[in-house]
């Protein structure tokens, strides 16, 4: 049974930080697992992604310097480490898994998790 579980969610006030953990399991290979987001009347939007082969990491612009991506090949699992967090970050956050296809593109990615939700107060 495929699954992925993410973890870590909450609330947290603006300038601070939340680390995301994602779970996998039942997943045949897959090259690469990402976060994205969705806030409330809004689409999904990438967040990051990591290619498990070669620790490749991509970042949303609205991200970089804040965001971090990491993974564990031999866990299957993959994390977020979020600083400096902004009212705008709040949304629900999703870890999904890609065999292949263009990193950023939701239709590339055909296992996903539930979605934790983090919320940033001002």
């Amino acid at each position: 049974q495929v699954q992925l579980v993410e973890f870590g969610g909450g609330l947290v006030q603006a300038g601070g930080s939340l680390r995301l953990s994602c779970a996998a399991s039942g997943l045949p290979w897959f090259d690469a697992m990402a976060w994205f987001r969705q806030a409330p009347g809004k689409e999904r939007e990438f967040v990051a992604a990591i290619i498990r082969t070669t620790g490749t990491t991509y970042y949303a612009d609205f991200v970089k310097g804040r965001f971090t991506i990491s993974s564990d090949n031999a866990k299957n699992t993959v994390a977020l480490q979020m600083n400096s967090l902004k009212p705008e970050d709040t949304a629900v956050y999703y870890c999904a898994a890609r065999q292949s296809g263009l990193y950023s593109s939701q239709s590339n990615y055909p296992y996903w998790g539930e979605g934790t939700q983090v919320t940033v107060s001002s």
